[in-house]
């Protein structure tokens, strides 16, 4: 009688999702094993991951120089999303752990968040709410309030959904519209390219769709010191690209009157920063992205990513490729 040895199964680990199962996973993956977990801490990805070989991340769990050595299984970090501000990826480079993400899914979602926020926010809704529920009853503490059409909006980043953003704000009527990317010029119909300041100096609305830069925020003290009195800032890309302290110091001034933000750092927020000025903000909690429809999508391309390298075969948005692999 012959003896086999039976093959341990594959595990991937999904953290920081908040799906009520893993079906969709299961569909594309096969014959695997998934786990899960938040992964809001080093302990909590260790326990739950370290016997993965790929690990499909949300945006909580973060990937550090100190907690990557301890997942030696780990061969692949999917990032469930666009941004890969939570892995170390030198880190990851170093280890031979290949990273990639998944950047085109939710462009509707993101533009249409973005489209509300800036509507509800030139609207004044968020402090129309607020009197009402005060027992307190009309709008001239809202004015001046303006139509689309009389109004100059700037998006900064150009990419899918600045375009997408652009589109809309054309669409919805506003009269002038801005945008300005150092990667790409803004070539759309309607469009004006713009720089950076000339944007915030001449908008009544600023949409952020840009990458942060890594060494500061490219909306510091000096570009806010640029904005328009009453105007409305959107943040629904990175939290890191808003110097909060500057902005909660300008909001005080009243230029920008209104900061709409679904992104923070850390998240989620520490709300104190902005203490005397929290009537100046509409929030949502990075939701920005979420349609029922797009979660879907994220949840079928990053589960493809994870299949394609365990059947070998190249990511389709690669982010690391180490020259040598575990």
């Amino acid at each position: 009688m012959h003896g086999f040895t039976v093959q341990p199964m594959t595990t991937i680990a999904v953290l920081g999702s908040r799906y009520p199962d893993f079906s969709i996973e299961q569909e594309i993956l096969g014959d695997v094993s998934i786990v899960s977990a938040p992964g809001g801490t080093a302990d909590e990805i260790v326990e739950v991951a370290g016997t993965a070989e790929i690990i499909i991340a949300g945006s909580l769990p973060k990937f550090t120089a100190d907690v990557l050595p301890l997942l030696p299984s780990l061969r692949a970090i999917v990032r469930a999303g666009i941004g890969v501000d939570n892995i170390d990826l030198e880190a990851a480079r170093t280890a031979g752990i290949s990273v990639c993400n998944v950047p085109d899914y939710g462009t509707e979602a993101v533009a249409h968040h973005t489209l509300a926020m800036a509507l509800a926010a030139t609207r004044r809704l968020g402090e129309a709410d607020r009197i009402v529920r005060k027992g307190a009853w009309g709008f001239d503490p809202l004015r001046p309030i303006h139509v689309p059409g009389e109004m100059t909006a700037g998006v900064v980043g150009f990419g899918r959904i600045g375009r997408r953003v652009a589109g809309l704000l054309l669409l919805v009527g506003f009269g002038r519209l801005l945008a300005h990317d150092p990667f790409a010029d803004p070539d759309a119909h309607g469009v004006e390219p713009a720089t950076l300041e000339e944007i915030l100096s001449q908008s009544d609305v600023v949409c952020l769709h840009a990458p942060a830069p890594p060494d500061r925020s490219l909306i510091g003290a000096d570009e806010l010191a640029l904005m328009k009195p009453g105007s409305v800032l959107v943040n629904t890309s990175r939290g890191a690209l808003i110097d909060d302290a500057a902005l909660a110091a300008a909001l005080a001034t009243g230029a920008p009157r209104v900061a709409a933000l679904d992104v923070f750092t850390p998240e989620p927020p520490d709300l104190s920063t902005f203490d005397g000025v929290t009537d100046r903000l509409l929030l949502s909690p990075h939701m920005a992205w979420y349609t029922e429809e797009s979660q879907t999508e994220m949840r079928r391309k990053s589960a493809a990513e994870a299949s394609r390298f365990l059947d070998g075969i190249p990511f389709q948005n690669p982010i690391v490729t180490p020259e040598v692999t575990r």
